[in-house]
Protein backbone atom coordinates (compact mmCIF):
# COMPACT_ATOMS: atom_id res chain seq x y z
CA UNK A 1 0.00 0.00 0.00
CA UNK A 2 1.15 3.54 -0.72
CA UNK A 3 1.87 5.84 2.20
CA UNK A 4 -0.72 8.52 2.87
CA UNK A 5 0.74 11.96 2.18
CA UNK A 6 -2.29 14.25 2.06
CA UNK A 7 -3.56 14.08 5.63
CA UNK A 8 -5.23 17.48 5.15
CA UNK A 9 -7.08 16.46 1.97
CA UNK A 10 -10.67 15.33 1.74
CA UNK A 11 -11.12 12.52 -0.80
CA UNK A 12 -14.69 11.54 -1.68
CA UNK A 13 -15.33 8.79 -4.25
CA UNK A 14 -17.98 9.48 -6.90
CA UNK A 15 -19.19 6.01 -7.77
CA UNK A 16 -20.09 5.03 -11.29
CA UNK A 17 -23.52 3.93 -10.06
CA UNK A 18 -24.21 7.51 -8.90
CA UNK A 19 -23.65 8.93 -12.39
CA UNK A 20 -26.47 9.83 -14.71
CA UNK A 21 -26.91 7.29 -17.48
CA UNK A 22 -28.77 7.28 -20.79
CA UNK A 23 -28.75 4.70 -23.56
CA UNK A 24 -30.20 6.12 -26.77
CA UNK A 25 -29.16 3.16 -28.90
CA UNK A 26 -26.64 5.10 -30.97
CA UNK A 27 -25.26 6.79 -27.81
CA UNK A 28 -24.53 5.16 -24.45
CA UNK A 29 -23.51 7.94 -22.06
CA UNK A 30 -22.66 8.39 -18.38
CA UNK A 31 -22.69 11.83 -16.73
CA UNK A 32 -20.45 12.54 -13.73
CA UNK A 33 -22.10 15.98 -13.42
CA UNK A 34 -25.63 17.17 -14.14
CA UNK A 35 -26.17 17.23 -17.88
CA UNK A 36 -29.03 17.32 -20.40
CA UNK A 37 -32.08 15.68 -18.82
CA UNK A 38 -30.22 14.40 -15.74
CA UNK A 39 -29.90 16.69 -12.74
CA UNK A 40 -28.44 15.93 -9.32
CA UNK A 41 -27.89 18.90 -6.97
CA UNK A 42 -24.91 17.08 -5.42
CA UNK A 43 -23.11 16.92 -8.77
CA UNK A 44 -23.32 20.23 -10.61
CA UNK A 45 -19.68 21.28 -10.93
CA UNK A 46 -16.31 21.08 -9.20
CA UNK A 47 -14.32 24.28 -9.41
CA UNK A 48 -14.25 25.19 -13.11
CA UNK A 49 -15.07 21.59 -14.12
CA UNK A 50 -18.67 21.54 -15.32
CA UNK A 51 -19.15 18.39 -17.46
CA UNK A 52 -17.52 14.97 -17.60
CA UNK A 53 -19.36 12.55 -19.84
CA UNK A 54 -18.11 9.08 -20.74
CA UNK A 55 -19.61 8.41 -24.16
CA UNK A 56 -19.82 5.48 -26.52
CA UNK A 57 -21.14 6.30 -29.99
CA UNK A 58 -21.98 3.55 -32.45
CA UNK A 59 -20.66 3.44 -36.01
CA UNK A 60 -22.23 5.77 -38.58
CA UNK A 61 -23.86 7.97 -35.96
CA UNK A 62 -22.99 10.85 -33.67
CA UNK A 63 -23.72 14.44 -32.75
CA UNK A 64 -24.81 16.47 -35.80
CA UNK A 65 -23.89 20.13 -36.12
CA UNK A 66 -24.90 22.06 -33.01
CA UNK A 67 -23.85 25.39 -31.44
CA UNK A 68 -21.77 26.16 -28.35
CA UNK A 69 -20.88 29.36 -26.55
CA UNK A 70 -18.31 30.23 -23.90
CA UNK A 71 -17.43 26.77 -22.55
CA UNK A 72 -14.02 25.18 -23.12
CA UNK A 73 -14.97 21.76 -24.55
CA UNK A 74 -12.61 18.87 -25.23
CA UNK A 75 -12.75 15.21 -26.17
CA UNK A 76 -10.25 12.59 -25.00
CA UNK A 77 -10.35 9.54 -27.27
CA UNK A 78 -10.08 6.14 -25.57
CA UNK A 79 -10.81 3.84 -28.53
CA UNK A 80 -12.33 3.97 -31.99
CA UNK A 81 -12.41 7.11 -34.11
CA UNK A 82 -14.29 10.40 -33.93
CA UNK A 83 -14.57 12.92 -36.75
CA UNK A 84 -14.75 16.59 -35.79
CA UNK A 85 -15.93 19.38 -38.07
CA UNK A 86 -16.79 22.94 -37.13
CA UNK A 87 -18.07 26.18 -38.55
CA UNK A 88 -14.55 27.55 -38.89
CA UNK A 89 -13.45 24.93 -41.44
CA UNK A 90 -15.63 23.47 -44.17
CA UNK A 91 -15.76 19.80 -45.05
CA UNK A 92 -14.62 20.58 -48.59
CA UNK A 93 -11.34 21.89 -47.13
CA UNK A 94 -10.36 18.38 -46.02
CA UNK A 95 -8.27 17.73 -49.10
CA UNK A 96 -5.87 20.49 -48.05
CA UNK A 97 -6.02 19.90 -44.29
CA UNK A 98 -5.96 16.09 -44.43
CA UNK A 99 -8.30 13.57 -42.84
CA UNK A 100 -6.07 13.13 -39.80
CA UNK A 101 -6.87 16.65 -38.67
CA UNK A 102 -10.53 15.78 -38.39
CA UNK A 103 -10.54 12.04 -37.73
CA UNK A 104 -9.29 11.43 -34.22
CA UNK A 105 -8.11 8.12 -32.74
CA UNK A 106 -6.88 6.81 -29.41
CA UNK A 107 -4.54 9.30 -27.75
CA UNK A 108 -5.94 12.29 -29.60
CA UNK A 109 -7.53 15.28 -27.88
CA UNK A 110 -9.77 17.74 -29.70
CA UNK A 111 -10.27 21.07 -27.94
CA UNK A 112 -12.78 23.84 -28.72
CA UNK A 113 -13.18 27.29 -27.20
CA UNK A 114 -16.87 28.07 -27.73
CA UNK A 115 -16.33 31.76 -27.01
CA UNK A 116 -18.68 34.09 -28.87
CA UNK A 117 -20.15 31.12 -30.71
CA UNK A 118 -19.14 28.12 -32.76
CA UNK A 119 -21.00 25.23 -34.38
CA UNK A 120 -19.48 21.79 -34.67
CA UNK A 121 -20.29 18.13 -35.20
CA UNK A 122 -18.77 15.03 -33.62
CA UNK A 123 -19.51 11.95 -35.73
CA UNK A 124 -18.36 8.34 -35.73
CA UNK A 125 -17.97 7.74 -39.46
CA UNK A 126 -16.40 4.29 -39.06
CA UNK A 127 -18.25 1.46 -40.79
CA UNK A 128 -18.49 -0.83 -37.75
CA UNK A 129 -16.50 0.21 -34.65
CA UNK A 130 -17.92 2.10 -31.66
CA UNK A 131 -15.95 5.13 -30.44
CA UNK A 132 -15.36 5.54 -26.70
CA UNK A 133 -14.32 8.95 -25.40
CA UNK A 134 -14.56 11.44 -22.57
CA UNK A 135 -16.35 14.71 -23.26
CA UNK A 136 -15.31 17.42 -20.79
CA UNK A 137 -16.49 21.03 -20.34
CA UNK A 138 -14.75 23.73 -18.32
CA UNK A 139 -15.99 27.24 -17.49
CA UNK A 140 -13.54 29.84 -18.88
CA UNK A 141 -12.12 32.72 -16.89
CA UNK A 142 -14.16 35.16 -18.96
CA UNK A 143 -16.95 35.14 -21.52
CA UNK A 144 -16.86 36.39 -25.08
CA UNK A 145 -13.55 34.82 -26.12
CA UNK A 146 -12.66 34.31 -29.79
CA UNK A 147 -13.68 30.79 -30.92
CA UNK A 148 -10.69 28.51 -31.45
CA UNK A 149 -9.81 24.84 -31.70
CA UNK A 150 -6.78 22.61 -31.25
CA UNK A 151 -6.14 18.94 -32.01
CA UNK A 152 -3.13 17.15 -30.54
CA UNK A 153 -1.90 13.58 -30.04
CA UNK A 154 -0.40 12.44 -26.73
CA UNK A 155 2.00 9.51 -26.79
CA UNK A 156 0.94 6.20 -25.26
CA UNK A 157 4.45 5.20 -24.16
CA UNK A 158 4.94 8.49 -22.32
CA UNK A 159 1.69 7.92 -20.42
CA UNK A 160 3.14 4.62 -19.17
CA UNK A 161 6.07 6.47 -17.58
CA UNK A 162 4.04 8.97 -15.57
CA UNK A 163 1.23 11.48 -15.84
CA UNK A 164 1.47 13.39 -19.12
CA UNK A 165 0.20 16.99 -19.05
CA UNK A 166 -2.60 17.44 -21.61
CA UNK A 167 -3.96 20.93 -20.89
CA UNK A 168 -2.55 23.97 -19.10
CA UNK A 169 -3.62 27.63 -18.86
CA UNK A 170 -3.00 30.08 -21.69
CA UNK A 171 0.28 31.70 -20.67
CA UNK A 172 -0.91 35.24 -21.42
CA UNK A 173 -3.72 34.86 -18.91
CA UNK A 174 -7.15 36.43 -18.61
CA UNK A 175 -6.08 39.69 -20.27
CA UNK A 176 -4.58 38.01 -23.35
CA UNK A 177 -4.45 40.16 -26.48
CA UNK A 178 -5.52 39.08 -29.95
CA UNK A 179 -1.84 38.43 -30.70
CA UNK A 180 -1.57 36.27 -27.56
CA UNK A 181 -4.67 34.33 -28.55
CA UNK A 182 -3.25 33.62 -31.99
CA UNK A 183 0.08 32.50 -30.53
CA UNK A 184 -1.84 30.15 -28.18
CA UNK A 185 1.14 29.54 -25.93
CA UNK A 186 0.34 27.34 -22.90
CA UNK A 187 2.06 27.57 -19.52
CA UNK A 188 3.31 23.98 -19.91
CA UNK A 189 5.05 23.39 -23.27
CA UNK A 190 3.49 20.82 -25.61
CA UNK A 191 0.07 21.02 -23.96
CA UNK A 192 -3.17 22.50 -25.28
CA UNK A 193 -3.86 26.00 -23.86
CA UNK A 194 -7.12 26.46 -21.96
CA UNK A 195 -8.77 29.71 -20.89
CA UNK A 196 -9.00 28.74 -17.22
CA UNK A 197 -6.87 28.11 -14.15
CA UNK A 198 -7.08 24.43 -14.98
CA UNK A 199 -4.78 21.55 -15.86
CA UNK A 200 -5.38 18.03 -17.13
CA UNK A 201 -3.12 15.00 -17.09
CA UNK A 202 -3.41 11.36 -18.14
CA UNK A 203 -1.43 8.25 -17.25
CA UNK A 204 -1.50 4.51 -17.89
CA UNK A 205 -0.42 2.80 -14.68
CA UNK A 206 0.78 -0.81 -14.62
CA UNK A 207 -0.44 -3.11 -11.82
CA UNK A 208 1.39 -2.53 -8.51
CA UNK A 209 2.84 0.74 -9.83
CA UNK A 210 2.21 4.24 -8.49
CA UNK A 211 2.15 7.57 -10.32
CA UNK A 212 2.41 10.98 -8.67
CA UNK A 213 0.37 13.99 -9.72
CA UNK A 214 1.68 17.38 -8.55
CA UNK A 215 -1.37 19.46 -7.65
CA UNK A 216 -1.49 22.57 -9.80
CA UNK A 217 0.87 20.92 -12.31
CA UNK A 218 3.39 23.70 -11.57
CA UNK A 219 1.24 25.87 -13.82
CA UNK A 220 -1.27 27.46 -11.49
CA UNK A 221 -1.91 30.97 -10.22
CA UNK A 222 -4.17 29.83 -7.36
CA UNK A 223 -2.81 28.09 -4.26
CA UNK A 224 -6.08 26.44 -3.20
CA UNK A 225 -6.92 23.61 -5.58
CA UNK A 226 -9.34 20.77 -6.27
CA UNK A 227 -8.59 17.63 -8.28
CA UNK A 228 -11.09 15.28 -9.89
CA UNK A 229 -9.74 11.82 -10.70
CA UNK A 230 -11.56 9.59 -13.20
CA UNK A 231 -10.96 5.94 -14.10
CA UNK A 232 -12.62 5.24 -17.48
CA UNK A 233 -14.33 1.95 -18.26
CA UNK A 234 -11.71 0.48 -20.61
CA UNK A 235 -10.63 -2.88 -19.17
CA UNK A 236 -13.85 -4.79 -18.56
CA UNK A 237 -13.78 -4.06 -14.84
CA UNK A 238 -10.25 -5.40 -14.26
CA UNK A 239 -8.61 -2.02 -13.58
CA UNK A 240 -8.62 -0.37 -10.15
CA UNK A 241 -6.67 2.38 -8.38
CA UNK A 242 -6.13 3.60 -4.83
CA UNK A 243 -5.66 7.30 -4.06
CA UNK A 244 -3.23 8.56 -1.44
CA UNK A 245 -2.87 5.07 0.03
CA UNK A 246 -6.40 5.19 1.45
CA UNK A 247 -8.50 2.04 1.50
CA UNK A 248 -11.64 4.19 1.46
CA UNK A 249 -10.45 5.86 -1.75
CA UNK A 250 -10.29 2.83 -4.05
CA UNK A 251 -11.78 3.44 -7.48
CA UNK A 252 -13.20 0.85 -9.85
CA UNK A 253 -13.77 1.46 -13.54
CA UNK A 254 -16.27 4.24 -14.10
CA UNK A 255 -15.63 5.73 -10.66
CA UNK A 256 -14.28 9.19 -10.00
CA UNK A 257 -13.14 11.00 -6.87
CA UNK A 258 -13.32 14.54 -5.54
CA UNK A 259 -9.99 15.53 -3.98
CA UNK A 260 -10.58 18.73 -2.02
CA UNK A 261 -8.71 20.93 0.46
CA UNK A 262 -5.41 20.54 -1.38
CA UNK A 263 -2.93 23.19 -2.44
CA UNK A 264 -0.56 23.71 -5.32
CA UNK A 265 2.54 21.55 -4.92
CA UNK A 266 0.85 18.74 -2.99
CA UNK A 267 1.60 15.23 -4.25
CA UNK A 268 -1.36 12.98 -5.05
CA UNK A 269 -0.38 9.32 -5.32
CA UNK A 270 -2.40 7.10 -7.66
CA UNK A 271 -1.64 3.39 -7.21
CA UNK A 272 -2.79 0.73 -9.69
CA UNK A 273 -4.16 -2.22 -7.70
CA UNK A 274 -6.11 -4.10 -10.38
CA UNK A 275 -4.96 -7.03 -12.48
CA UNK A 276 -4.39 -4.88 -15.59
CA UNK A 277 -3.05 -1.41 -16.31
CA UNK A 278 -5.30 1.51 -15.41
CA UNK A 279 -5.77 4.58 -17.60
CA UNK A 280 -6.35 7.51 -15.26
CA UNK A 281 -7.38 11.09 -16.01
CA UNK A 282 -6.78 13.93 -13.53
CA UNK A 283 -8.57 17.27 -13.79
CA UNK A 284 -6.98 19.98 -11.64
CA UNK A 285 -8.92 23.19 -10.99
CA UNK A 286 -8.93 26.30 -8.82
Amino acid sequence: MSKTLLHHAKITPHRSSARGHSDHGWLNTYHSFSFAGWYNPDFTQFGALRVLNEDRVKARSGFPTHPHRDYEIFSYILSGELTHRDSMIRKDDESSQGDKFYRMHRGDVQFTTGGTGIAHSEMNEHSKDTVHFLQIWVSPWRRGLPPTYHTKHFDEDQKRKGFVPILSPLKAGVDASAVDEKAAEPVIPNTIPIHADFAMGAGIIAPESTFEWTVGAKATTATKRKVFVHLPMTKGGKASVRLDGRDDAVLLEGDGAFVDAVKAGDKLLVESIGSVEAEVVVLDTA
